[in-house]
């Protein structure tokens, strides 16, 4: 097996709600150009050779109006000098891919990039692909409307309160304020998000994240080459995932069971035992403020049924014991897709302490989560160390 796989450069864009005045390639090389001036590296050099062994990309064909939806950044990620995989998925299954290639032995140094402009599409008619095309896409399902059935679940079995989920709005819009990335910062109480417009019962206008655009590179080295490549490499330690079953009414929805599979993977390969105590920032996908708590639950970082009381007691905020969502998550404004891989910047920037007004002191081990799917159907779970 290789040694250590680290991040050795992140950048990302600054999210916002359309960038109709580029292409898909452009918003992608705004991401790219960065990193490799960072590191130095080079996609050719004067032999014909690269640097870069390998790209993965992510990305969807249904947001990009086209299949292969990655040929349309090969030039601007390298795809003609290097092998190229594509993964359709939240993009921090890239990240394991691309972990994985070096991992293996495959490659030393992997170029991970991620994009999507929601404002070109419908999202209701994006996500209603997903569906069972006879049984269920004419009922006019989407994640948002299974997400509001979730949502419901938890609160009438666990006694989740609105107000305990307007405190994940109020406290994530927040720390946008202090993130220069963040598409949608507000300062906002939990009154304003109550107040706020129902759009599906019990899900309020700002409980949710807004349309998004954006991408987000980063590059990823066996651990002799990231020690040459930086002084601040982020190790990987330890990452999973699972697929719950297709059908929502063949589980319990706020059970989230592929979430604690993958989490206990994740943890075991890392060491982490006792993740609430071990693990010192966590970014959670929170399209919807309600997840933020399931997911925390099904992370392991509290109990089931635990998650209002801990957003309660003030635990998750910045200078909590458990910081979670430093960089506002996705109810500031990351895009579909792109999200699980801004999760991870947000962890690089923390562990290297870079994260500005928001840097959580001492930050030393880092959790990074991604969902796909209606309901939390596809899970990620990556661990991460600066030591």
């Amino acid at each position: 097996m290789a040694e250590r796989v680290g991040i050795v450069a992140v950048a990302q864009t600054k999210f916002q709600p359309n960038r109709e005045e580029m292409s898909a390639g452009e918003l992608v090389w705004e991401t790219i150009e960065p990193v490799l001036n960072e590191t130095g590296l080079k996609f050719t050099n004067d032999d014909g050779r690269g640097d870069i062994e390998s790209i993965v990309t992510c990305s969807q064909d249904y947001w990009d109006g086209m299949t292969i939806s990655s040929m349309g950044i090969m030039s601007f990620v390298g795809g003609h000098h290097a092998t190229e995989d594509k993964i359709a998925e939240d993009s921090l299954n890239a990240l394991f891919a691309a972990y994985a290639q070096i991992r293996s032995g495959h490659f030393d140094i992997v170029l991970v990039s991620t994009h999507t402009k929601e404002s070109m599409a419908d999202r209701s008619i994006v996500e209603s692909v997903s569906f069972d095309p006879v049984m269920m896409r004419p009922l006019g399902l989407d994640f948002f409307i299974s997400a509001a059935l979730q949502a419901r679940r938890y609160m009438d079995k666990y006694g989740i309160t609105p107000e305990q989920c307007a405190k994940v709005a109020s406290k994530n819009r927040g720390n946008g304020m202090k993130n220069p990335v963040a598409q949608e910062p507000m300062n906002i109480t939990v009154e304003d998000v109550l107040k706020s417009k129902m759009l599906i019962d019990p899900i309020h206008q700002l409980d949710t994240k807004p349309v998004s655009d954006g991408s987000i590179a980063m590059i990823l080295a066996r651990e002799d080459k990231a020690k040459k490549l930086t002084k601040k490499p982020i190790w990987i330690t330890g990452v999973s995932n699972c697929y719950e079953t297709h059908y929502l009414g063949d589980r319990d929805l706020v059970e989230c069971e592929a979430l604690v599979t993958a989490a206990r993977r994740a943890y075991k390969m890392a060491g982490i035992t006792l993740p609430a105590k071990e693990i010192d920032v966590a970014e959670i996908c929170d399209e919807y403020s309600y997840q933020e708590l399931l997911w925390m639950e099904g992370l392991g970082l509290c109990g089931r049924g635990e998650a209002g009381r801990v957003i309660d007691a003030g635990v998750t905020q910045i200078g909590g014991k458990l910081p979670v969502n430093t960089s506002g998550g996705m109810l500031c404004g990351n895009p579909t897709t792109v999200a699980g891989m801004a999760r991870a910047a947000e962890v690089v920037l923390q562990l290297r302490g870079e994260a500005g007004e928001r840097q959580v002191p001492g930050a030393r081990v880092g959790l990074a989560h991604g969902t796909t799917g209606a309901c939390g159907q596809h899970q990620c779970v990556m661990t991460f160390s600066n030591k």
